[in-house]
């Protein structure tokens, strides 16, 4: 594995995707439109959903500039949008392992300077373990990505125990991210589902986790969540609180409190204030942040890690933030 930083909250897609609407017939599915050099439409049928760059499927573009920043390896995860969790789940299963199979092939390409994350049919936990124990003893991936919920259901759910008991025993690193925002139909102007949503669905996963029993029931889970635990932190007070006046209503799964669980997952370092970042650090422990940019979107760090650069750590946290926790969180 090359030297350097270890950013581990990067996303790719192929460079080719197929037609999924034709082949499962119906809609609702994301393919690209090549529509100039080194760019391309993501499209939701007929329907643009995003611009994206050369640098999201072209892992030698992908080289090039980490370079720059001398960031030593990404780790590779799926867009979000591509979680596809609303499908029928045999079809969900086709594309995870669609997508799943070209992140192994970029991995197996690049060995040192790619790590990858599989995704999984979480709308059928029976077909989400067997494609987990595929992507870990077939593909060699480390880990996961998965959303923040999964449609109608809440990282709770005792529905996804299994898949939970299948990483701990596989040794499957989880990292989880948002999608499909809380409210986004009430917020409709400023990308505030960006800005807004995003944050309060990581919260939302975090404390489901929590108050469900998913880290007492299994210890041993290594999680890390995005975007620095989104709103979270910020709110940690207000969750003890409530945790402390009305247990009642909130301590009905599990009656530990929710401080006994700081320290025992992981956040990535996206929050683009240096305040921010040492309250993550001091909540979290120093051995519990890892660099994570959001590469290649515009609401993740430009120029990854430079935060952590520069403010004012000993060489060592320095060195944690940067590479040592990613290691540890995904188990290498």
């Amino acid at each position: 594995m090359r030297a350097g930083k270890i950013d581990i909250h990067t996303h790719i897609i192929p460079e080719q995707v197929p037609r999924w609407a034709e082949k499962f017939g119906y809609g609702g599915f994301i393919h690209l439109e090549h529509h100039k050099p080194c760019c391309a439409k993501m499209m939701i049928d007929d329907k643009f959903f995003r611009e994206i760059e050369s640098n999201c499927w072209d892992p030698k573009v992908r080289m090039h500039e980490c370079d720059e920043h001398k960031v030593g390896v990404q780790v590779l995860s799926t867009i979000p949008v591509l979680f596809h969790y609303w499908a029928r789940a045999q079809d969900a299963n086709d594309t995870s392992r669609f997508f799943n199979d070209h992140i192994a092939t970029v991995v197996n390409e690049f060995p040192d300077r790619f790590i990858g994350l599989g995704t999984l049919p979480l709308q059928s936990p029976e077909l989400a373990v067997k494609e987990l124990e595929r992507c870990v003893k077939e593909l060699k991936l480390p880990g996961v990505e998965i959303g923040s919920h999964i449609n109608d259901w809440n990282l709770n759910a005792p529905e996804l125990f299994p898949v939970y008991a299948a990483a701990e025993e596989l040794g499957a690193a989880i990292f989880v991210h948002p999608w499909d925002m809380m409210g986004k139909e009430k917020m409709p102007k400023y990308w505030l589902p960006w800005l807004v949503g995003m944050p309060a669905e990581t919260s939302l996963a975090i404390c489901n986790m929590m108050f469900g029993g998913v880290f007492e029931k299994f210890p041993k889970l290594r999680v890390a969540f995005a975007h620095g635990g989104g709103s979270f932190p910020a709110t940690f007070g207000r969750i003890e609180h409530g945790f402390n006046v009305r247990p009642d209503l909130v301590a009905v799964d599990n009656n530990n409190s929710p401080r006994n669980y700081l320290g025992k997952f992981w956040l990535d370092s996206l929050v683009h204030d240096s305040d921010m970042l040492n309250i993550i650090i001091k909540m979290m422990g120093d051995d519990k942040v890892c660099l994570g940019t959001d590469y290649p979107f515009p609401l993740g760090e430009l120029f990854p890690g430079k935060l952590i650069e520069n403010m004012n750590f000993s060489e060592s946290v320095r060195e944690k933030l940067v590479r040592g926790n990613a290691l540890s969180w995904l188990g290498l």
